[in-house]
């Protein structure tokens, strides 16, 4: 099989390269970006014959269809929601089957913060994002919307855990990417950048929706604030989680719900140095006169803290996930948790987050090029592994050391 990586320069989309190239069943692997220098340095990383490198820019349609033509399956590892939205147009458009792992539902497109997302002359948004869908259906094509780490493992641990109850009330899914705890001291906000962080700022900037009481309803990103303990695979940790827009899908993928939030985990007083930068404007979008030049107040922040937030030699990351899912089962209560706590690979030098991330978009793609997910037009991780292939796809997790525990307890 011949697999595409877009955004095959960046750390994610370089992981899922790296677990392709060592699947004897993927023949091919295309990285595609605008700068041959970085996707050249990529496949010398690589090592491998299979790699070839695709210099085309987002912006080039006529190439990035015309280079699609040539692969089974695409992954996107692209860092916003412009990039994104012209690469699924360009693969619905050459017929090649993709999964993107962007915290956007693009069957539903969020109004805030857009990116530079553009969208054909006269069509909403909403239209916008159902005549993507629409055209996807009619071509035969299955986008997988949303499959990494979150969304992704999470989407799908508690769409299977949904599945195996009679009935589902509450789904909170708690995920993140944090320093591992010695780094964590030595960073502002006990935070350490593993992926592209002018968009992580704009998810803890935006509203979203969330379900409480059946019904749903927005809510300001960061707000919803919980501690909890994870205690699993050795751990015993205290750490931190607030609503973001992680897992869009299960809006109206699983609206049966009662209750449904994704709150993003990080240590403890994280969030509460996030919830000072905006209340002082530090991360408004709005000009501001300093000096008698006009400054974007995040992007003067971005400058002063980005330098102090990269990793320094020796540091590393860890992906963290505590899912919960209360339903009935046979007329008893019960509750299902799902739980995930990996590191990095240092020896191959592959940080947490290019693991969880990058590895089941590598997994994903080898599905779509086989064929084995049927599902037509935006599919929603949750909608398109399930069953047998769910099954299949945390055993392909495991033989990488990626392991999610389950637990389930009878409530009454």
């Amino acid at each position: 099989m011949r697999i595409l990586v877009l955004g095959g320069s960046g750390k994610i989309g370089s992981a899922v390269a790296w677990d392709l190239a060592r699947d004897p069943e993927v023949s091919a692997i295309g990285l595609m970006g605008r700068r041959r220098e970085a996707l050249e340095q990529v496949q010398g990383w690589l090592k491998s014959d299979k790699v070839a490198v695709h210099p085309v820019g987002i912006d080039d349609r006529d190439g990035l269809v015309a280079l699609m033509t040539q692969y089974d399956a695409g992954a996107l590892a692209l860092p916003d929601r412009r990039s994104s939205y012209k690469a699924v147009e360009a693969a619905i458009a050459a017929g090649l089957p993709i999964v993107d792992m962007l915290e956007e539902y693009h069957r539903t497109p969020d109004p805030y913060e857009v990116e530079g997302l553009e969208t054909p002359p006269g069509m909403s948004l909403e239209e916008y994002g159902e005549w993507l869908h629409r055209q996807a259906v009619e071509r035969g094509i299955t986008f997988l919307d949303g499959m990494g780490f979150a969304p992704g493992l999470s989407n799908i641990t508690l769409g299977d855990g949904i599945r195996s109850l009679d009935s589902a009330e509450v789904a909170i899914a708690r995920v993140g990417g944090i320093p591992a705890k010695e780094a964590a001291a030595a960073h502002p906000l006990r935070y350490m950048i593993t992926w592209a962080f002018e968009h992580v700022l704009r998810e803890y900037m935006i509203r979203l929706k969330v379900i409480q009481e059946g019904q749903v309803v927005e809510v300001e990103a960061g707000s919803e604030r919980e501690r909890f303990r994870f205690a699993a695979f050795g751990r015993d940790e205290e750490l931190e989680c607030a609503v973001t827009p992680g897992m869009p899908s299960f809006i109206t993928s699983r609206p049966q719900l009662r209750q449904f939030a994704e709150k993003t985990i990080r240590w403890p007083g994280h969030w509460e140095g996030v919830q000072t930068l905006k209340e002082c404007g530090l991360l408004d979008l709005d000009e501001v006169e300093v000096g008698g030049v006009r400054v974007v107040p995040r992007q003067v922040l971005l400058a002063c803290i980005t330098p102090r937030l990269l990793p320094r030699p020796g540091d590393t990351d860890v992906c963290v996930m505590y899912n919960t899912l209360i339903g009935k089962k046979d007329g008893r209560t019960v509750q299902v948790e799902y739980l995930m706590w990996d590191e990095a690979d240092r020896e191959h030098g592959l940080s947490s987050m290019m693991r969880a991330t990058g590895f089941p978009v590598a997994i994903a793609a080898r599905l779509l090029a086989r064929g084995e997910i049927r599902e037509k037009g935006i599919v929603p991780p949750e909608d398109g592994i399930y069953g047998p292939l769910y099954q299949r796809f945390l055993a392909e997790l495991a033989a990488r050391n990626i392991l999610i525990e389950e637990r389930r307890t009878v409530l009454d």
